[in-house]
């Protein structure tokens, strides 16, 4: 069949929004019709070569390319038809897509660490994760990768099974994007990977989709007192509505800010989410983590950040904690669900989260409103129910 999709052709875009050719699905695998694309600072990081390079560059290493490729890993869909082999889902079903595949096999998966499922590593890797073969083809005929295995901004896909966690129908597609990526994510670095509890002092360094999770998974947990650190203005109001008590522009006014707010102990947690986490945000952050606190990195980093610089004696001898996570350390098959059932009792605000809507056509544009500070999440609106 054919579809549309945004396509990279190369490191440095644009997006192109352009036809392409799709297979069936073959054993193990689904076809769906997305109906919402969360964009997500990361396909930004394909585009600008943070997490990807050049064919040319790749090719003399002997690697793989990875160009082209349909971008987007955050989304909602409606399931149109199955492989061979899939029990867990139907046609009509609506679901979520998730970047980490979760075979449920693995030695990860058995020990409740699906978020590092050994068919999740290479979500990278152009071809189904399935076979190795591709099912998305360039119109004029050429292996087209979907990336992390998803593909989200397509009209349609096909992605395994594995990377789908179906979500009830009452629940609304656009708003359900977010549980794909950016909220597992941010709530899970808060919940799960920072140990967030009742009474605790949190700062979230970043306040866009990811940071807003985590802010929600702060407070939902318990945490008394939670601050935003983002340089824009919008942010750090937006991050007030969704349970932030404090907001600052630097790190450094947050530095005073908290040793005020808890007397010189500094946070119980800080969760490390900006656009791009470099060498200089990791070393301000511990400065900001208490003895015996958790800093959390949880924003990609560069290619070129190999190191980063910290006061080690201070590290070692105040017992503090740097833990890096992937999706939250969610599990996609069981959180989802959790998350969506706080989302249907009012506790975590999705709709809130979505700052504006934009049609397919308009991606470049869309991506410029985000690197422009301008939303804290913007959602590809493919206009099915």
């Amino acid at each position: 069949m054919k579809s549309r999709a945004a396509i990279l052709h190369d490191v440095g875009g644009p997006w192109s929004v352009e036809e392409f050719e799709l297979d069936p699905p073959r054993a193990g695998e689904v076809l769906i019709e997305m109906a919402a694309a969360g964009l997500c600072h990361s396909d930004d990081h394909i585009l600008k070569g943070d997490l990807s390079a050049p064919n040319e560059v790749l090719r003399s290493l002997g690697l793989p390319t990875m160009f082209p490729t349909i971008g987007g890993h955050e989304g909602s869909a409606v399931v149109r038809e199955i492989g061979d082999g899939v029990i867990d889902f139907a046609p009509g079903d609506h679901v979520v897509t998730s970047f980490v595949a979760v075979c449920g096999q693995c030695r990860w998966c058995a020990i409740g660490m699906e978020y590092l499922c050994d068919a999740g590593i290479g979500t990278l890797t152009p071809g189904m994760p399935t076979d190795g073969t591709f099912r998305h083809h360039t119109a004029d005929g050429k292996p087209l990768g979907h990336l992390s295995k998803i593909g989200a901004f397509a009209e349609h896909t096909v992605v395994a099974a594995d990377s789908l966690v179906k979500i009830e129908p009452d629940l609304p597609l656009l708003s359900s994007a977010l549980l794909s990526c950016a909220i597992p994510t941010g709530y899970g670095s808060a919940a799960h990977r920072a140990g967030v509890r009742g009474g605790d002092t949190v700062v979230v360094i970043g306040a866009g989709g990811i940071g807003t999770g985590a802010i929600q998974g702060a407070r939902i947990n318990g945490a008394a007192q939670i601050v935003a650190v983002d340089p824009v203005e919008f942010k750090q109001k937006s991050a007030c509505k969704f349970g932030a008590t404090h907001s600052t522009a630097t790190v450094d006014e947050a530095l005073d800010l908290v040793s005020g707010l808890t007397y010189g102990v500094m946070a119980d947690a800080v969760i490390v989410s900006p656009s791009l986490i470099s060498a200089e945000d990791v070393r301000n952050a511990l400065r900001l983590t208490r003895k015996g606190g958790t800093c959390v990195l949880t924003g990609m980093s560069s290619q070129t950040t190999r190191s980063v610089k910290i006061d080690l004696q201070d590290f070692i001898l105040m017992n503090k904690t740097l833990a890096g996570t992937v999706f939250g350390s969610c599990n996609p098959k069981a959180d989802i669900s959790r998350l969506a059932k706080l989302y249907g009792t009012g506790q975590l605000l999705l709709d809130e989260m979505i700052t504006r809507r934009y049609r397919l056509d308009d991606i470049n544009d869309a991506y410029a409103d985000l690197l422009n500070g301008e939303l804290i999440r913007g959602v590809i609106d493919f206009g099915i129910s």
